[in-house]
């Protein structure tokens, strides 16, 4: 495919072209669900439990959009601006570790979704193309809402200390 805009690097890969975009941001989402999968796993929280398996879901959702998107077929798709209680720009980074705490888990997920929304976001700004820059602020705005509700149960259940 043509080159797609300005020059893209993520991870020391060229995103010069749609093809490879599109490739590293399915990589993504795969990654994004096997993380939440595995966080699923580990969380003691019933509600935390379920709450990763539906982002996990999301995260295969997002795969499939963007597997659709390379088949040529954009589908329908809208912006919607997130609100943003601003707590995980005041954490430190965390990694994900076996047997991790529930906030180290919270903390953990804020981050990776404050990283895809950010990806995503830059895609947009790079795209050149009206279609794609709105699929991607789309998948942007869709990561700033996992953010929001991962924000939620952090101040309820950690700064609240509940």
């Amino acid at each position: 495919m043509a080159p797609f805009g300005a020059d893209l690097k993520e991870d020391d890969v060229e995103l010069t072209t749609i093809d490879r975009i599109l490739d590293y941001a399915i990589a993504n989402e795969e990654k994004a669900a096997a993380l939440y999968y595995e966080l699923a796993d580990s969380v003691k929280r019933p509600g935390m439990r379920e709450a990763f398996l539906h982002f996990a879901k999301e995260e295969e959702g997002h795969k499939a959009r963007l597997l659709k998107v390379k088949q040529g077929e954009l589908g329908k798709l809208s912006v919607e601006k997130v609100a943003d209680l601003g707590i995980t720009e005041t954490l430190a980074e965390a990694t994900a570790a076996p047997n991790m705490t529930y906030q180290e888990a919270l903390q953990f997920a804020m981050k990776a979704e404050k990283a895809a929304f950010l990806l995503y976001t830059r895609l947009a700004e790079a795209s050149g193309d009206a279609a794609l820059e709105k699929l991607f602020r789309n998948l942007a705005q869709e990561e700033a809402k996992h953010k929001l509700r991962f924000e939620i149960e952090y101040d309820d259940h950690v700064l609240e200390g509940v």
